[in-house]
């Protein structure tokens, strides 16, 4: 297990690392030798990125007041990707914090994945091991427009289960972090028009039995990030009796690629995530693959305060010039890969503003 604090540092990696290997005896050949070295990336990646602390005690955005907006928007939901404003190049008072910020502090904080092979993750070949990926592009488009500069940006690593804290404490400007939009986050922070589309998969063992999100994974203990959408999808399916009753959903992790490790040390039989992030830990570890058909419709979205209005129309018009001239680059670069050259079934749909303040 790979345990953490609340920064995401990993803890005991030597004991982790002999377990594993303890555990690959017998497997023998290349994918024993593939296991170790996803793992020991794996530890790379998880490397500390930089110190938490609060972004509006000391640069003007807020403090740690809890933004709590409106919860009849999660209440009365329809087409959660649908529930954004329209798109504006106006500053406002949000934008006007961030430019206010002096000397080396002058950068968007924002949250993200430092372990997500090819979305956001450190690159140890690279000689700076600087945080690269999908969601890194994106993020450093949106610094370049607010702040004119690329490279002026803080990076933070966000666990999956701090994404919407961080948000709301105030700890970043924004999260930009393969963060699917849903009716129940929309009561909770502000999100931009999509900007890719996805969907939940299961990825397992290729000598696995499981044949995807179906009866194969009835007495299967299935691993999930821990407030992530794949936990509320089992969770609500088993409980409407769409899963089957065996399946044990129990086993949840702080970060996505710590499913992949618990897979290898055979303390999880199945992953449930994004179809996105399930090929790219297919892409680390050749003994696994995915099973089945995506069995949900996703979107991502880059997720705000709620009372950040300027700051999310100012990201809407971004993705508008970004969808055009930017993404498909990103893809192919990053992307096509995994996900293969064909990017047609990650576009993201031709965005709709349906929220009004």
């Amino acid at each position: 297990m790979v345990a953490r604090g609340d920064e995401g540092r990993p803890h005991g990696a030597g004991h982790l690392y002999r377990r594993l290997r303890a555990s690959l005896r017998g497997w023998g050949g290349v994918g024993a030798m593939a296991a170790l070295c996803a793992l020991a990336l794996a530890f790379v990646l998880l490397l500390p990125l930089t110190q938490t602390h609060d972004v509006g005690a000391d640069e003007g955005t807020g403090g740690g007041h809890v933004a709590t907006g409106s919860q009849a928007r999660a209440d009365n939901c329809e087409n959660p990707e649908k529930q954004t404003l329209s798109p504006s190049g106006a500053d406002g008072p949000t934008i006007d914090a961030i430019k206010s910020r002096t000397g080396a502090k002058r950068k968007l904080v924002v949250g993200v994945d430092q372990n997500s092979y090819r979305w956001g993750y450190r690159n140890p070949n690279n000689e700076d091991a600087e945080l690269e990926g999908f969601d890194i592009d994106l993020v450093h488009k949106i610094a370049e427009d607010i702040l004119g500069d690329p490279d002026a940006v803080q990076f933070k690593a966000i666990p999956t289960s701090q994404r919407i804290p961080a948000i709301q404490e105030g700890r970043v400007d924004m999260v930009v972090r393969t963060m699917t939009i849903t009716c129940d986050r929309i009561g909770q922070v502000a999100f931009s028009a999509p900007y890719f589309k996805t969907g939940q998969q299961v990825l397992a063992p290729k000598s696995s039995t499981i044949t995807g999100y179906d009866k194969s994974l009835g007495e299967k203990r299935i691993c999930t990030a821990t407030g992530s959408t794949a936990y509320t999808k089992l969770d609500g399916d088993k409980k409407a009796g769409k899963l089957p009753a065996s399946a044990d959903i129990s086993l949840t992790v702080p970060n996505q690629l710590d499913c992949l490790v618990r897979l290898q040390l055979g303390e999880a039989d199945a992953v449930v995530t994004d179809g996105a992030l399930a090929a790219s830990q297919a892409a680390q570890d050749p003994t696994v693959e995915l099973k089945g058909a995506a069995f949900t419709t996703e979107y991502y979205g880059v997720a705000m305060k709620q009372d950040a209005t300027d700051l999310v129309r100012r990201v809407n018009q971004i993705l508008v010039d970004y969808r055009v001239n930017g993404w498909q680059m990103s893809y192919d670069n990053w992307l096509s890969a995994t996900l293969g050259k064909d990017s047609a079934p990650s576009k993201p749909p031709a965005p709709q503003y349906l929220r009004k303040s």
